[in-house]
């Protein structure tokens, strides 16, 4: 596998506004192929906005989806790939000729749509479908995966994604600063971030704590640790609809070491070399050959009954 440089990138979307994400996108693009990025990630559903879709009609979930194979933001991707010579994972909503909505995150290159993984475990909008199989592609002579958000939480996508081969796991995201059960989350005061350089200080300790990035911290790199993969986690930065989000876009390795991250509060991205060495020195490369699946197949496998959809609407959205 040769090196390569792969680019997370964080920034504020308007909801519903395609034409505007699209253009932060180019320029975002444009900026990490110009630093020395084959690829760039962005954070989950950043072409049409996320948060403001619990609230719409299935009909207008239909006029807002796209159909991948006939899809106006696949060729801006494509041609914005084939301007800059770089790969480019975004995230949308999709419809199917049947109209059922899923939520993809794609990968586009300059010849078009390389991959797309529908999400697992969708629960922004009740009209949205799971997707019903894990998804590992080719990407410059690596095996790459994609989870999408809530898919991560659940640690067996993780594990499973990785043992079909996947040594790079890109992660989007829409998450942190919200309510849920855990001590200390909650939302961050949007009023902070109408003047975000007077309050930047105030705003970094949120961002940082336990509503943010110390929750985060407790379980992103130990999926990139315990599977002996590299994570590449993309959120978005600021107004989502009505709440804020903090950002904080990385890229971690298989040793759970972060490599690089965004910290500012604008939109920008960062770039990690990424390299086939770590991927057998860490410590889950030694795990994963260790299992014995002999012990907990049938305790893995037992039938199951989702609940995630029902409580996550209920309590809120993390992760």
């Amino acid at each position: 596998m040769e090196i390569i440089k792969i680019a997370t990138a964080q920034f504020e979307h308007k909801s519903g506004d395609k034409i505007y994400n699209l253009s932060v996108i180019k320029r975002l693009a444009r900026q990490a192929s110009a630093a020395g990025a084959n690829v760039i990630a962005f954070h989950e559903c950043c072409i049409t906005g996320y948060t403001f879709a619990r609230g719409l009609s299935k009909a207008q979930m239909l006029e807002l989806a796209e159909e991948l194979t006939d899809s106006p933001s696949v060729e801006a991707l494509r041609q914005i790939a084939a301007e800059f010579d770089i790969t480019i994972l975004a995230g949308l909503f999709e419809k199917d000729a049947e109209g059922n909505l899923y939520k993809p995150y794609i990968c586009v290159d300059k010849t078009g749509l390389a991959a797309s993984h529908r999400k697992l475990h969708p629960f922004i909008n009740t009209h949205l479908v799971p997707g019903d199989s894990y998804t590992v592609f080719d990407l410059y002579g690596w095996k790459c995966g994609i989870l999408i958000c809530y898919d991560n939480n659940v640690i067996e996508n993780v594990r499973a994604t990785a043992l079909l081969g996947a040594d790079i796991i890109f992660m989007p995201h829409v998450t942190m600063c919200t309510p849920s059960t855990r001590p200390g989350a909650g939302f961050v005061d949007a009023r902070l971030w109408k003047d975000k350089e007077a309050n930047a200080q105030i705003l970094r300790a949120e961002f940082d704590g336990p509503k943010g990035r110390e929750w985060l911290m407790k379980w992103l790199p130990a999926r990139a640790y315990d599977n002996a993969i590299y994570a590449i986690f993309a959120n978005a930065i600021g107004m989502d609809h009505d709440q804020l989000k903090n950002g904080c876009s990385m890229i971690i390795d298989p040793f759970g070491e972060i490599m690089a991250e965004c910290r500012t509060m604008d939109n920008s991205f960062v770039i990690a070399e990424i390299t086939a060495d770590k991927l057998t020195r860490a410590g889950g490369y030694r795990y994963r050959k260790a299992r014995r699946p002999d012990l907990y197949k049938d305790i893995i496998g037992k039938a199951h009954k989702s609940e995630q959809k029902v409580v996550w609407l209920d309590m809120g959205k993390e992760g």
